[in-house]
């Protein structure tokens, strides 16, 4: 079986999130955050024949790039990667489940009262200022017809801030102030359209590659008062 370069974007977002995984059979691949407020569920272009665990993830990663358009052939107990040459091949052994951290199944979201989409430039400039300006989390607040989101410090008032507009599909008719840790933002680059519960929960779902998140809100939210 080899591993497509869309695949390998994949895990390395997922390296991100947790160092370990357990692939299961079939095309469908997840992850979650050792903290357990970031899920991710990704359909890939292979089909695993089995259910195996990496225990660190940049280093299997490290592995497959030892190798030109990696080849897997998989054990019970170990996968043999091998180069197209068939000169060189490298043999790396699994992991029990018991000692990784996984999701059992994806999230049943609940019913999203704010929904809006979230461009990739859109995105980056959120990161880029939270970056510059010291700040974990952004929060999104309703405006004239559109969305705020803003990086800032809820605890400092003058604190510097950055914000930026965007148009909303569908958002409650009460006020609501919802926050996301920045770093918990760890999304493979593209476009998302994104769901928010108050529930506290919400859902990126990237348009473009057949991958989605569900982020955990702050509990400094509030939604409907």
């Amino acid at each position: 079986m080899e591993i497509s370069e869309n695949t390998m974007s994949i895990l390395k977002n997922f390296s991100e999130i947790n160092s370990n995984i357990l692939f299961k059979e079939g095309n469908a691949i997840r992850t979650m955050s050792e903290a357990r407020n970031v899920l991710a569920t990704a359909h890939v272009d292979q089909d695993f024949p089995q259910q195996f665990g990496i225990y660190d993830l940049k280093e299997f990663i490290g592995v497959l790039s030892l190798v030109d358009k990696p080849n897997l052939q998989f054990t019970d107990e170990s996968v043999t990667i091998g180069d197209t040459s068939g000169r060189s091949k490298i043999r790396y052994f699994f992991s029990p489940e018991e000692t990784l951290t996984t999701p059992q199944k994806d999230i049943n979201m609940p019913e999203c009262e704010v929904r809006f989409t979230l461009d990739g430039e859109t995105l980056n400039k959120l990161k880029g200022a939270a970056s510059t300006l010291g700040h974990e989390e952004v929060s999104i607040t309703p405006g004239e017809g559109v969305l705020t989101l803003s990086v800032l410090d809820k605890d400092n008032s003058t604190s510097n801030t950055y914000s930026i507009d965007v148009p909303y599909d569908t958002k409650p008719d009460s006020s609501f102030n919802l926050v996301i840790n920045i770093s918990n933002l760890r999304l493979i680059p593209g476009n998302y359209e994104v769901s928010i519960s108050s529930k506290l929960i919400s859902e990126f779902k990237n348009k473009d590659v057949n991958v989605t998140y569900w982020i955990a809100l702050e509990k400094s939210s509030t939604l409907g008062v």
